[in-house]
């Protein structure tokens, strides 16, 4: 079981920085918007969804965040390049870029159910989703004087998952290879790109996920996870705070696990 727990983060990391953060309307998405400015940052949320978008800037702003928020589908290279120009124009920089769009996005798990539209949209979203918006923010980051950018994978591209399928793991191993490439050649601008591969976190829609599985898959999960209970959200929203910080400025090119030890890389 998951226990409470004071955490106590160092003050204003992210003052005068601009964050764009997709997916950032989702449980995770939002949390890390709301982290951000918490310290500091100025916050652009990309989503789908216009009304959960609208929302969560609104409580940005009354948390006295500056906040805005932009309807974009990360698959779509247009729509992103114009948002990210926007957002730039808008705060006069672009500093961080949080890809946390993405996921399983409903798709079955088991092989003979999935389809070549299900295929697709879990590639398209997670994979040319993080380099459509890598793509478009690498040369602000550049006029910046560099940045940081964290992609998202997780344990199911580390290792066999009985939660999600075949083009979740394919994807999100997909993203380590991005992640080093992309590290690599835009480090001599001081542009850093690390991956975060969270374990199991039990938000709105992995939460039924994990209640529909079987109680021997159920068991499996938890019984693997060294620490023995399932996590906080904001256990993951803190690597991912400390990432895109200057905290971990001669961090590059990096995947930090965050599974309780479910997995433990040789």
């Amino acid at each position: 079981m998951a226990t409470n727990r004071s955490i106590t983060h160092p003050a204003a990391r992210f003052t005068n920085k601009v964050a764009i953060v997709t997916g950032g309307a989702g449980g995770l998405g939002r949390q890390i918007c709301l982290g951000i400015g918490a310290e500091g940052g100025k916050v652009a949320v990309f989503d789908i969804n216009a009304e959960v978008i609208e929302q969560t800037v609104a409580e940005l702003i009354a948390d006295g965040i500056d906040a805005v928020g932009h309807l974009v589908d990360v698959r779509d290279s247009a729509t992103v390049t114009a948002a990210v120009g926007e957002v730039a124009n808008y705060f006069g920089r672009l500093d961080i870029l949080i890809a946390a769009a993405g996921g399983s996005l409903t798709t079955p798990r088991d092989l003979a159910d999935i389809s070549p539209a299900d295929l697709d949209l879990v590639i398209d979203v997670n994979v040319k989703g993080t380099f459509n918006c890598a793509q478009a923010v690498v040369p602000h980051l550049h006029n910046a004087g560099g940045g940081a950018i964290v992609t998202f994978s997780s344990i199911g591209g580390r290792s066999s998952s009985p939660v999600t399928g075949v083009p979740y793991a394919a994807a999100k191993a997909a993203i380590l290879g991005l992640t080093r490439r992309l590290a690599k050649e835009v480090g001599p601008a001081g542009i850093r790109v690390n991956a975060i591969a969270p374990g199991l976190f039990l938000t709105g829609r992995l939460q039924g996920m994990f209640d529909a599985m079987t109680e021997e898959d159920r068991a499996e999960v938890l019984g693997g996870i060294p620490l023995g209970r399932m996590p906080e959200l904001q256990e993951c929203v803190d690597p991912v705070l400390f990432l895109a910080s200057d905290q971990s400025s001669y961090i590059t090119g990096a995947v930090l696990d965050v599974n309780g030890g479910r997995f433990m890389a040789g």
